[in-house]
């Protein structure tokens, strides 16, 4: 207790006995010292009074009953989750001073921890990632048993502020990752994954490598191809009707006689494809889309592209022989070189187009002048 100290020595005492509930007689100094005036208290003294009794030093006695009970030994049992684990006090702080763990349990009852009936400290963590934790910092390897998610450790970790531990974890996780397979996708395994899949859910295949695959005769209509890896694969027959293909990589693919009704080509790699016998036309008016598309040296001989928007698209070298372009839009088109022969080119918008080097022989429509070609 804290009293003012005034007056005389007996009202020391009285004020003592009241604020203690004892009959005080006696006031010792914090060495033992009997004080029989008042006048010998020095500010900063610590007094002790009883009722007569000799002198006992209380701190001495406290850490005897300490020593005795072992309640402030350098052991402590923890309680994890349920789980009870013992430790010493030096291995929670030492290892990690700035650690939370370190900062619970580097003075006794600093962050006030609770303590069950058997005295454990209660954490209310996973025990399972909190051994690997513990054993870190007894002998600072990281060992985890079979079957022990690292993920979870590496959250538990980072809970308790463990930061050397966070790297040791994340360096191993990322090497029990497996490598990243970049193989193509097998006719199999699409065909797997095409059946699993609800009928009216969408279907992306964005960026999906493709490439050399046999995917021939197959229903894929509306599926989202765009920036797919489809290289030198094999689309005879395959019904593509409005399938996004937008930026994909068609080079050196078979697309014969495939439905291309509604596709979307915008800006897609087509060069040295096949695309002999395709539709394109859409009898409900749904125009194929091919901005842009690089179809350098394509062969589209046979093809129904009545609508279709060519704009801006490189057809380089391209065969076109006895293809239906009525209405296509063909505005700043590169048809240099371009076997155009039996073309049905009515209504077609040729504005702006490099026809350098074309073959005009035979066509349906000819060619006007009003068309401004070049």
């Amino acid at each position: 207790q804290v009293v003012a100290v005034y007056g005389t020595l007996s009202d020391l005492l009285s004020v003592a006995s009241s604020k203690l509930g004892i009959k005080a007689t006696s006031v010792y100094n914090g060495k033992g010292g009997l004080i029989d005036d008042i006048a010998l208290i020095r500010d900063d003294d610590v007094l002790f009074v009883c009722e007569g009794e000799p002198f006992i030093d209380p701190q001495a006695d406290a850490r005897s009953h300490e020593e005795l009970t072992g309640s402030h030994t350098d052991w402590l049992t923890l309680n994890v989750g349920g789980r009870y684990f013992t430790t010493t006090r030096s291995t929670l702080v030492n290892k990690e001073p700035d650690s939370m763990l370190a900062h619970m349990f580097k003075d006794k009852d600093a962050w006030g921890n609770k303590q069950d009936h058997r005295g454990a400290f209660l954490i209310d963590r996973s025990p399972e990632y909190f051994e690997p934790i513990l054993n870190y910092l007894r002998h600072g390897q990281l060992i985890v048993n079979d079957g022990i998610n690292l993920l979870g450790v590496l959250e538990e970790a980072r809970f308790f502020g463990i930061d050397s531990l966070i790297e040791h974890l994340e360096i191993a996780i990322k090497n029990s990752q497996p490598a990243e397979d970049h193989s193509p996708i097998s006719r199999k395994e699409f065909v797997r994954f095409l059946l699993a899949t609800p009928t009216k859910s969408e279907l992306r295949c964005q960026g999906l490598n493709f490439s050399g695959a046999d995917l021939s005769r197959l229903d894929l209509r509306y599926i989202n191809f765009k920036m797919a890896n489809l290289s030198r694969c094999n689309l005879a027959h395959a019904n593509l009707c409005c399938a996004n293909l937008e930026r994909a990589d068609l080079s050196g693919s078979v697309l014969d006689c495939a439905n291309l009704q509604g596709v979307k080509m915008l800006c897609s790699n087509a060069e040295g494809a096949s695309l002999k016998g395709c539709n394109f036309e859409d009898p409900s008016g749904l125009k194929a889309n091919l901005e842009g598309a690089n179809l350098k040296g394509v062969d589209m001989e046979g093809s129904q592209m009545t609508g279709i928007n060519l704009r801006v698209a490189t057809l380089k070298n391209a065969k076109l022989k006895n293809c239906n372009l009525r209405g296509a839009t063909l505005a700043g088109t590169d048809l240099e070189n371009c076997d155009l022969s039996g073309c049905d080119l009515q209504e077609a918008n040729l504005r702006g187009s490099n026809v350098k080097g074309a073959i005009f022989e035979e066509m349906l429509t000819p060619l006007h002048m009003s068309q401004s070609v070049r």
